[in-house]
């Protein structure tokens, strides 16, 4: 289980309940567990289908493991309630 703080259920809740944006945030998740983080950057880089202002943010996000680990789990886990 990834320690999650309170100030962090917001932001869990609120991308778990936007359908795209739990389903992209958690194949990041995947690709950095498996070990494709940076081929995964690669091609966002190369892509022209966003801007540099949401390219920063995806790869941010795709960096930063306590928070896709937190993710997965907290999703995980309130499926399994629901």
């Amino acid at each position: 289980m990834t320690p999650v703080k309170p100030e962090d259920l917001e932001a869990l809740e609120t991308v778990s309940q936007d359908a795209e944006a739990c389903d992209l945030f958690l194949r990041m998740a995947h690709i950095s567990g498996v070990g494709e983080l940076n081929r995964f950057l690669f091609e966002l880089e190369k892509t022209e289908e966003l801007d540099a202002e949401t390219k920063a943010a995806f790869a941010e996000v795709a960096q930063d493991r306590t928070f896709l680990n937190a993710l997965d789990d907290y999703v995980h886990r309130t499926r399994l309630l629901h």
